[in-house]
């Protein structure tokens, strides 16, 4: 007798039915499992076999046959385990009558019949409910995470004697689904309003948040920098449920989830050590996992001293900030991760940080400060919208009790701005003004005769590449909406050039 168990595997964020089958037949008894499995599929066969006994069920003394199919896609990790054990105790026990043609089964399992919480729920059951399932049976530790997908029953269990009592026709409440909120301000440790001076930077922060535009603060040591990068948070638009599930997923597959929410309210805030590798940053690794880059999507990167990286590191940024996805190859195939991140990086003017001071000498040689900035290439530099110059704030301003603006009252004209794109661009496929193509700066950017001539003057005077010139048609384009006006105008313009005149190469 045959019995027939759907699961789920994992190829990147995408999810693959799995059909477990089990077959037991008279013989010496053995336990295999074909279907190309990995090590923790193969050690399963011990979980299995202990659970189902210590659950108080027999467990066949016989020959054990279980396929896991389609048999060309490798099955990896433990979250097979529930599926093999109940497709076993389907086959060699009566009275399992209840139909799961249409059911999910997914759990690791302990030595005593505890169902154990397992990676990538969020995503599988994303795919389930595309795929017509009509419920899954998961583990307890993740109700919360697979409750905020809508469309589908879900059904968490604590152990696998739970689990055969449901197959038996005892009812089983399901999860309640979970509908999304925004994070708070009270969610966020950092404030603008603690930020003390930095008017321009905390502008150009506003702006750079407002069309999701990348960022590069340029200051002397202790002026600022990191405490102005983590307060972006602080100001970020509310994440619509869609983005949620995005990123939500990319995290529960790292495993980085936390239990509590089962899904990310606060955009991401990622700060990769200045060590971090290639694979680190971008994914890879024997499972081609995420990277940090992924894990930002929706969110923020922020690389503190830039230039400490090693610089075959930071090129790999350049085709993510390009086409928001990174494509990751290795021997196993090809698996594509979303990378739809701002980029904010922050470094010195030169390798002593006093190059620029009106207090402080700078003791760097010319060939000192032109090798420390050319650790960051020219390709990369031209895909950072806005390069702001941060000066070191007075002392009066710092020991000021008068608060600044709040990052609540930025972050209300940052919601409004995004609302005008995402009015915009409902028919283009994209959200941000970062993200236009071509195609949409020709349709919502449109300068007058008079700023067409300002701008080939700044064009020829900056050395912009075609890359430039578009980054500031974008940042001016976010600016105009920030201002609430449907053309851009000179002021605009100005403004955006201004926060590209920073030249690397003084």
């Amino acid at each position: 007798m045959i019995s027939k168990i759907t699961s789920y595997a994992l190829l990147g964020l995408e999810g693959i039915p799995v059909e477990v089958e089990a077959d037991i037949s008279r013989g010496m008894p053995k336990f295999d499992i074909v279907g190309l499995p990995d090590t923790a599929v193969k050690e399963s066969k011990e979980r299995v076999r202990t659970a189902i006994k210590n659950s108080g069920k027999n467990f066949p003394v016989a020959q054990i046959t279980v396929n896991l199919a389609p048999a060309d896609i490798k099955k990896e990790g433990s979250k097979l385990d529930l599926a093999i054990a109940v497709a076993i105790v389907r086959v060699g026990e009566e009275g399992l009558t209840r139909d799961v043609t249409d059911t999910v089964f997914l759990g690791e399992l302990a030595l005593d019949g505890e169902i154990r919480s397992v990676t990538g729920i969020l995503p599988i059951a994303l795919s389930a409910k595309q795929n017509g399932y009509k419920r899954m049976i998961i583990p307890y530790a993740n109700k919360t995470e697979a409750a905020h997908v809508h469309g589908i029953e879900i059904i968490a269990v604590k152990t696998l004697s739970q689990v055969i009592n449901y197959l038996k026709g005892e009812e089983i409440n399901a999860a309640i689904p979970i509908e999304f909120t925004p994070a708070r301000e009270a969610d966020f440790k950092n404030d603008l309003k603690y930020v003390k001076g930095q008017y321009i930077a905390r502008r150009a922060l506003e702006i750079a948040v407002s069309g999701n535009h990348n960022i590069l603060l340029v200051g002397a040591p202790g002026a600022g920098k990191t405490m102005l990068a983590k307060c972006i948070p602080s100001i970020m638009p509310d994440m619509t449920f869609k983005e949620a599930l995005e990123t939500t997923a990319v995290h529960s597959v790292t495993g980085t989830l936390s239990s509590a929410d089962g899904i990310i309210k606060v955009r991401p805030f990622m700060t990769p050590h200045h060590t971090a590798t290639r694979i680190a940053l971008v994914g890879g690794g024997p499972n081609v996992t995420p990277g940090l880059i992924s894990m930002a999507n929706n969110g923020v990167l922020f690389l503190d001293e830039m230039p400490e990286y090693m610089r075959t590191v930071l090129e790999c940024l350049r085709q993510p900030l390009e086409d928001g996805v990174i494509t990751v190859s290795r021997a196993k195939g090809s698996v594509t991760y979303p990378a739809k991140f701002m980029l904010c990086a922050s470094m010195n003017p030169c390798p002593c940080g006093n190059y620029g001071s009106e207090t402080l000498e700078c003791k760097c040689s010319d060939t000192q400060i032109r090798k420390y900035k050319a650790k960051i290439s020219g390709p990369l530099l031209d895909r950072i919208d806005l390069q702001i110059q941060v000066d070191s704030v007075k002392y009066d301003d710092l020991v000021s009790t008068e608060l600044e603006e709040s990052s609540q009252v930025v972050r209300a004209r940052v919601n409004k701005a995004r609302q005008i794109q995402l009015e915009r661009f409902k028919e283009d496929g994209i959200t941000t003004n970062a993200e236009m193509g071509e195609r949409e700066l020709n349709k919502y950017c449109k300068l007058s005769l008079e700023n067409e001539k300002l701008f080939k003057r700044s064009f020829e005077a900056l050395h912009l590449s075609a890359r430039g010139r578009s980054r500031i048609l974008k940042v001016a384009r976010t600016i105009a909406d920030l201002d609430y006006s449907e053309t851009i105008e000179k002021k605009h313009l100005l403004e955006a050039i201004g926060y590209r005149s920073f030249d690397m190469n003084q």
